[in-house]
């Protein structure tokens, strides 16, 4: 799993049968401080997750088995909102 930032949504009206329904949202991964950025790409959203939250990313088969069904073709999924992050150093 990763920690990532909302950074803004998508919408796209032509697009596979499978991803209907689905909201998706542009995420920029974070280091595990939840300050330092790296790369952002695009996840679908099963948390209810906002611009600006911080969240947590599955990806590959377990973005699929969070979707419910693992012939979406889905390999990012926003699965949860964070509260916080405390690291040790």
């Amino acid at each position: 799993m990763l920690i990532a930032k909302v950074i803004g949504s998508l919408w796209s009206t032509r697009k596979d049968e499978k991803l209907n329904g689905w909201k998706f949202m542009i995420v920029r991964e974070l280091e595990a401080d939840g300050v330092t950025e790296k790369e952002s790409f695009v996840a679908a959203d099963n948390a209810g997750s906002g611009i600006g939250d911080i969240v947590l990313v599955t990806l590959g088969a377990a973005a699929r088995i969070s979707a419910e069904n693992l012939n979406t073709p889905i390999d990012a999924m926003i699965v949860g909102v964070i509260d916080s992050i405390d690291t040790a150093g």
